[in-house]
């Protein structure tokens, strides 16, 4: 069993400017979450202005904080949408 699991994330809207990128990956103990996750990407050094409940989408389909991730998932970060 390996001792880490990989996940790709993508971030849209204001995320991607803010985190001057579109996409990345993250490395992860297994039996991680999505809150685990957001955790790290928040973490020293990395993306503090990222808020501690954001929506999320794991391959494509809305997840919540206790999502499990696995080797390979995809996970989108998603920011609030205003408009009128």
């Amino acid at each position: 069993m390996s001792e880490q699991i990989f996940v790709r994330t993508l971030f849209f809207g204001v995320y991607g400017e803010l985190a001057a990128r579109r996409e990345g990956s993250a490395e992860l103990p297994p039996k991680s979450t999505v809150a685990d996750l957001v955790e790290a990407l928040r973490g020293p050094g990395g993306l503090a202005w990222l808020p501690t409940r954001v929506v999320v989408a794991v391959n494509q389909r809305y997840a919540d904080s206790r999502t499990p991730l696995a080797d390979g998932d995809e996970v989108a970060l998603i920011p609030p949408v205003a408009g009128g």
